[in-house]
């Protein structure tokens, strides 16, 4: 098992350097001057071709590659122009926030979507079946962005059973309630179109095991039907399930950063948002690599805990 994750762990190195040289180069390539885009109305030019200087903009592109890579590599970001801190620092700092919104999106598409996934097949064509897959269906049909405005509007601006926006209270709160109240939209909106994935692919992975013969040797052994669907049904099909996990797992992370902006959660996302309009090429380029490099160890783990349920994997 060690051979493997090593193994992994190493195929993972090009993936990082690949989307570091395409995130540099995306940010390179973007028209404008970034030092006229900071200094705004102060941008003579003695002060831009001075702030250039400062920054390294006016060494060859190349160059200001692998002095961006080795100094990261050395765990500097580099500092925010905007901000005016450590890059590392902001993202740590938000990704608290992120982690959070995601890991409770995650665990809501993961629980509730292998369950309706589990019902589903276990009552093939019938009502339940029906019923789950409409429903999947219209969750997946519907953009999560407009979910969610869609949620503030009824649930906060009508009925105001919840707050409109923020992670907690601006006066007053800061408490687990507060943060869960503030939560339940956000992560609802986040996870509704994961949750429809893991269902449809969760049915058709345990469609496929209840068709093979251990399962049909269970029941005429007269094994209680819960226990061949959820126990040895369910134990089977997880092999196929975990790398859909995987990917929404990916999904709702990356998928937090239009969240974040519709609910104006402070995380990574919003972050990202304002660090673009405001031209901060450092902390643009750290967040997009750090939440991608979050992305590339999510799939690792999945790999793994595959290969754990299923030896064969490894091979």
């Amino acid at each position: 098992m060690t051979g493997y994750i090593l193994k992994r762990l190493i195929s993972a190195i090009p993936v990082l350097l690949g989307i570091t040289l395409i995130v540099f180069l995306i940010m390179a390539l973007i028209p404008g001057d970034p030092a006229t885009a900071i200094l705004g109305s102060y941008a003579t030019p003695e002060n831009v071709a001075k702030l250039n200087r400062d920054l390294g903009l006016d060494a060859p592109l190349w160059q200001r590659y692998f002095i961006w890579l080795g100094n990261m590599l050395q765990g500097d970001f580099g500092q925010s122009f905007a901000l005016n801190r450590p890059v590392l620092d902001e993202i740590l700092d938000r990704f608290s926030a992120t982690l959070i919104l995601a890991g409770t999106a995650f665990i809501l598409c993961a629980v509730f979507g292998i369950i309706a996934g589990v019902v589903s097949a276990a009552n093939q064509y019938g009502v339940g079946d029906k019923a789950i897959t409409f429903v999947v269906l219209l969750g997946i049909s519907i953009p999560s962005f407009f979910l969610g405005m869609m949620m503030v509007l009824l649930f906060a601006v009508n009925l105001k059973w919840l707050p409109v926006s923020g992670m907690y209270a601006i006066y007053g709160g800061g408490d687990l309630w507060d943060l869960l109240k503030h939560l339940v939209m956000p992560a609802v909106a986040l996870a509704i179109v994961a949750t429809g994935v893991v269902a449809r692919l969760s049915r058709s992975a345990m469609l496929e095991v209840l068709r093979q013969d251990f399962i049909r040797t269970a029941r005429a052994k007269g094994v209680d039907e819960r226990d061949v669907i959820w126990r040895h049904a369910l134990k089977a099909a997880m092999v196929s399930i975990i790398p859909v996990l995987g990917i929404q797992a990916g999904f709702v992370l990356s998928g937090a950063v239009y969240i974040e902006m519709v609910f104006q959660w402070p995380g990574i996302g919003r972050m990202l948002v304002d660090a673009i309009l405001k031209r901060d090429i450092l902390l643009v380029q750290g967040g997009v690599v750090f939440v991608a490099a979050c992305y590339v160890l999510f799939n690792i783990i999945v790999d793994v805990a595959q290969s754990m349920l299923d030896p064969r994997i490894k091979t």
